[in-house]
């Protein structure tokens, strides 16, 4: 209690603006660029409202400003009131409820370019106050830690903070360039693999491809999809892709198989304490109408968090 009364006492909005944007740039350089502060004037204002509150809110290192326990408490939190003061801000202004401020998506690679950014970019057109960072990496970013604000991703997310849902299917097919040597199914002597690298060798397509041709010799591997895909249409070897990528690249055909490669489902999930950030529901709800009924044939669930 006495904390959360020294908090209160503490709070100053200018000081909540500068714990924000140390929070989302992650170094006081980052921070003071995003407010047209200097540096040291941002160290000092974070610095005293630690003080306020009596505990740091950031761990400082090589890797910047990593948020604390009490740091993350507070993101929601400051997040929350930001939104508040923003949509506050419009009303005086007669911009009624259009969103506006940053939100950072986390993908993979190509779904981010192939899926995302095209649906991104007509949300944009319609919210021109919002900001959307597409961070594609093979790593795994965490909503805990407010590394991004919506993750997409081929596994369910664990722990009671995230709130998910399963989003689409993805189906996938085996591609090669044309003229390549059709696959010799049960066997694949002679032919060449473009596969994921060793981290990767538990997926299911991974495991596919050693099923279904089990004498085909790994010539290449990568674990970028797009990667892939181009050393495929070089006539590098056979591949495994996901068909909204396969087939979309005029350089490769899909080989003709019954038993195809095992579908993935998508997943997207955010942090609890965003549940009324409204450019996150805005985006998100755009990205549900724009994707999923193409792709579930059935109602989609309803966003919950994990038991």
């Amino acid at each position: 209690m006495v904390m959360h009364v020294r908090m209160i006492n503490a709070m100053d909005w200018d000081d909540i603006k500068v714990f924000l944007a140390v929070a989302r740039a992650g170094s006081l350089g980052g921070a003071a660029r995003a407010l047209g502060q200097s540096q040291p004037t941002m160290g000092r204002r974070l610095t005293a409202f630690e003080a306020a509150l009596g505990a740091p809110l950031f761990q400082r290192g090589a890797a910047g400003f990593v948020l604390t326990d009490l740091g993350e408490e507070v993101l929601g939190h400051a997040e929350r009131m930001e939104e508040e003061a923003l949509g506050f801000a419009r009303r005086l202004a007669g911009q009624g409820d259009e969103p506006q401020g940053l939100i950072r998506v986390s993908s993979s690679d190509w779904f981010g370019l192939h899926v995302l950014a095209p649906v991104f970019a007509e949300f944009r057109q319609r919210h021109a106050g919002v900001c959307i960072e597409l961070l594609t990496d093979s790593r795994l970013f965490s909503l805990a830690r407010r590394e991004a604000d919506l993750v997409f991703r081929i596994r369910p997310f664990e722990g009671a903070e995230v709130v998910q849902r399963r989003l689409m299917t993805l189906d996938y097919a085996l591609y090669g360039a044309p003229g390549q040597p059709e696959p010799t199914w049960g066997d694949g002597d002679g032919l060449s693999l473009i596969t994921m690298d060793t981290a990767f060798a538990d997926m299911p397509d991974v495991q596919w491809l050693a099923r279904v041709l089990p004498r085909a010799r790994v010539a290449m591997r990568s674990n970028n999809r797009e990667v892939q895909a181009a050393m495929c249409a070089a006539g590098c070897g056979w591949t495994v892709l996901p068909r909204r990528l396969g087939d979309a690249h005029a350089g490769l055909r899909r080989a003709d198989y019954s038993d195809a490669p095992p579908s993935r489902d998508v997943y997207v999930g955010y942090h609890r304490d965003l549940r009324r950030l409204g450019r996150l529901q805005k985006l998100l709800a755009h990205v549900v109408q724009r994707i999923a009924p193409v792709t579930m044939p059935a109602e989609p669930p309803a966003l919950t968090s994990p038991p």
